[in-house]
């Protein structure tokens, strides 16, 4: 066995800060009021973390890249039929893909919504000014109701996962997404993360941070 770094810095950062700003999102849409002005700086927010994932999923450390977690039906089927591959015991296995997969992009689509949302009271959305208001009333419908509990439900089997996983199968899922380092057998790959990665990923931070404030500037 050899101590393997499966999630590098940036990707461990960029977990536990969606999980906060997601928390932060349900709490403020809640209780709304004042507190709508912090819903959409934590959507900004969110936005620009998401971009940074995608971009990540390209360029960053080897069990992060797209291209090491990405299975198509047959791969999934086999391993829900119990027959798995080794490196589905490193990085996501495919029930973990799906599960990224549906959280990456319903959170994409529910802020997405949230900038063309109007609640026809105090708050709307950056992009709801240039949207038809069949489409706005749309957009706001999903982001308010259908949206709002489909990510919850996701977020719950997301959780549910991590437990059942545990208790099962004896595997700790969380610990290397704090630590970063997991025990696996000889020969697998670590993924990088020294000062030059840890660098890109905060270039790559900025200009997904850019890219939302000149959305922001744009439609200002």
């Amino acid at each position: 066995m050899q101590t393997t770094r499966v999630w590098d810095l940036p990707t461990r950062l960029f977990h536990w800060l969606l999980a906060a700003g997601v928390t932060g999102l349900v709490v403020t849409g809640q209780v709304g009021g004042s507190w709508m002005d912090w819903h959409f700086r934590l959507g900004y927010g969110v936005l620009a973390l998401l971009l940074f994932r995608v971009v990540w999923g390209f360029v960053g450390g080897h069990w992060s890249r797209f291209t090491h977690f990405l299975y198509g039906p047959a791969t999934i089927w086999r391993y829900l039929s119990g027959h798995s591959a080794p490196e589905h015991g490193v990085g996501h296995n495919p029930l973990g893909f799906l599960s990224v997969l549906g959280l990456l992009g319903f959170t994409l689509l529910q802020v997405a919504t949230g900038l063309f949302s109007d609640d026809e009271i105090a708050t709307s959305g950056p992009l709801s000014k240039f949207a038809t208001g069949e489409w706005v009333s749309r957009a706001s419908d999903y982001h308010t109701d259908i949206g709002k509990f489909i990510l919850l439900a996701l977020v719950f089997l997301h959780l549910a996962a991590i437990v059942f996983y545990r208790v099962k199968k004896k595997q700790n899922l969380v610990a290397p997404m704090v630590w970063g380092d997991k025990q696996t057998e000889l020969g697998v790959p670590s993924a990088r993360d020294d000062l030059a990665t840890r660098l890109l990923a905060l270039g790559v931070l900025a200009l997904s941070g850019g890219a939302v404030a000149a959305l922001l500037i744009w439609t200002a």
